[in-house]
């Protein structure tokens, strides 16, 4: 078995080992005649090593999707399901104030994840915590988090070389002692999002206090300041229902005028949308690109309703992959339980069960798993959804698809944003050929595609 110079390299590379590294610049013949080892490794390959070269992961004994070309896996801590308000629109129907996870639990849950290396070999990790409004245990998270670099650390774990502690928030207590300590001792290797939904007006109509009904804007509003100062590149998401569908583009304009320069704004994948609803969508999207090309935000600005990847025939070799990562993702409850992803657990499902694979103390049920392992876009669509013109950047939730389903499937695609979808497209049109005919009388085309901005965030 021969191997060439570039491949031993690219092994190093995956697995990182200092001292090899070091010996393939200083003694690369040495390094060759090792290469009996190397081709073991290569016959053998990890996860890890296939991702490097164009294979893929396998997770659970599952092939691994690709979300934004990241290939990092998401585990997520569900350590509260109280949170101090009640956003209308919120998918997680269930929240209450007794459930909240143990450090017992948590605990359980680490040890068996990082002692089950080989089951769990993508390159790197996203520790996620959700509620609720997870910064509510801000001391079990500092624990846990403690807990997980200690770990990763003395058991020598791939993941140490690669690991995020990411949140969602809804920034009512940013500014705590306890969290601003948490944040300082973690920041190299944390992502916080703070939802602010627009305008006063648009973010008071669904993100109000839990009880009172009162809205939050201004008490969130007042944190975003130090939020950029610690997270200058973040961004921000807008959700969109039926009734705030008027404040679309006020809304972006207004939080790109809170300095945050990064907007993924998304509609509702549940069926709340009326007749007409598309067309006031498509004219308020339009209104945006106005704003956003005729004032020159494009050039430092991003708004993922604006994609040239948007409303394009599916790739014939791309056409089937699956939009979700559920399956490929996991979750752990307060009670222990193991979920293929958060919107799988029972306070996120209005008429479903709960789809649990396993539990801390029995580990992974690889046959509640077998499901998703068939999940691409044809077994789940209707016949109209493969056929469909526009069909790039549909998007769909897996969990929603399940939820509304007419039986307990995940091969019954839910199809409410069908019209939203088409409306985008026909704006997101709208707006690439006004900024195309801009730059071109400008000028300014060559070095716009040398320049443009690059979202930071993860969309699915």
């Amino acid at each position: 078995m021969t191997m060439t110079k570039d491949v031993v390299q690219s092994v190093l590379a995956v697995v990182r080992h200092p001292v090899l590294a070091i010996a393939m610049v200083a003694a690369p013949t040495i390094v060759m005649a090792s290469v009996v080892v190397i081709a073991g490794l290569i016959a053998n390959l990890s996860t890890r090593v296939k991702r490097h070269i164009g294979g893929y992961v396998n997770t659970f004994g599952i092939p691994s999707l690709k979300c934004n070309e990241q290939m990092r896996k998401t585990i997520t801590f569900i350590v509260t399901k109280d949170c101090q308000l009640a956003c209308k629109y919120c998918y997680l129907i269930g929240k209450n104030n007794k459930e909240r996870m143990s450090w017992d639990v948590a605990k359980q849950a680490i040890d068996y994840i990082l002692s089950h290396e080989d089951d769990f070999q993508d390159e790197g990790i996203i520790w996620d915590f959700i509620g609720g409004e997870p910064f509510l245990e801000i001391d079990l998270i500092d624990k846990i988090c403690d807990y997980l670099k200690e770990q990763m650390f003395t058991r020598n774990h791939h993941w140490f070389n690669d690991y995020m502690f990411s949140f969602t928030t809804n920034g009512l207590n940013y500014q705590s002692e306890k969290l601003q300590k948490y944040i300082a001792k973690n920041i190299d290797h944390l992502s916080i999002t703070i939802t602010i939904d627009g305008t006063e007006r648009k973010h008071d109509l669904n993100r109000i206090y839990k009880g009172s009904g009162k809205g939050s804007y201004k008490d969130v509003v007042k944190n975003i300041p130090l939020w950029l100062k610690q997270f200058p590149t973040v961004g921000t998401k807008i959700t969109i229902s039926s009734e705030d569908i008027p404040y679309i583009k006020e809304s972006v304009m207004h939080v790109y005028g809170l300095g945050i320069t990064d907007v993924h704004i998304n509609c509702v994948f549940e069926d709340v949308f009326k007749d007409g609803d598309d067309l006031l969508f498509e004219e308020q999207v339009e209104a945006l690109a106005d704003e956003i090309i005729d004032n020159d935000y494009y050039k430092d600005h991003v708004c993922s309703f604006f994609d040239e990847s948007i409303g394009k025939p599916l790739d014939p070799v791309k056409r089937n992959n699956n939009w979700c990562g559920a399956g490929r993702m996991l979750s752990i409850d307060a009670a222990g339980n193991f979920y293929p992803c958060t919107r799988f657990a029972q306070y996120s499902l209005r008429d479903k069960k709960a789809w649990i694979i396993g539990n801390v103390n029995d580990g992974i049920d690889q046959n509640k798993l077998r499901p998703f392992l068939l999940l691409d876009r044809c077994t789940q669509s209707p016949q109209k959804c493969i056929d469909c013109e526009v069909a790039s950047g549909c998007a769909w939730c897996q969990g929603e698809n399940y939820d509304a389903a007419e039986i307990p499937t995940l091969y019954q695609r839910a199809t409410a944003i069908c019209k939203m979808h088409k409306a985008q497209v026909r704006a997101n049109n709208y707006y690439w050929n006004k900024l195309y005919r801009k730059l071109e009388l400008e000028g300014l085309r060559e070095e716009f595609e040398e320049n443009r901005p690059v979202s930071n965030q993860e969309m699915c």
